[in-house]
């Protein structure tokens, strides 16, 4: 199969600077995958998993969230906001964010639905006051 050449950057330095046979990413409007001689294209990236295949052909996995794909000239660029290959993630480290997430979330929630019960309230009352 033929292969481009793939360089996948974060602020935190490089992750891969080599040849690939294919790269699936997830970007804002959906799943992309990038082959050799594709054609230029620049998309930002969504929130998903990536996977690259090497030259070699073995496939690697990993998580990837924002940034950008550039294709350009058998080149392709995956600029991400976080990148993190599968094998690296600390799972017990991942699942204590997720429940910080989870209960902001739920807060954000509580607090919102109390500002609208509150504004549904005053609204009736000024109803009730003038009559309506």
């Amino acid at each position: 199969m033929s292969v481009f050449h793939l360089k996948i950057v974060t602020a935190d330095g490089l992750f891969f600077d080599g040849e690939a046979e294919r790269v699936l990413v997830r970007t804002i409007d959906g799943d992309v995958c990038i082959l050799a001689k594709h054609i230029p294209y620049l998309t930002a990236l969504g929130m998903g998993e990536c996977r690259v295949t090497g030259s070699n052909g073995e496939t690697r996995r990993a998580a990837c969230m924002g940034g950008m794909l550039s294709v350009m000239d058998n080149e392709v660029t995956l600029i991400a906001t976080t990148f993190e290959w599968a094998e690296d993630i600390d799972v017990s480290r991942a699942e204590r964010a997720r429940r910080r997430a989870e209960e902001l979330l739920h807060k954000h929630l509580e607090t919102r639905d109390l500002e609208l019960a509150q504004a549904r309230l005053k609204r009736a009352l000024t109803r009730i006051q003038v009559g309506k």
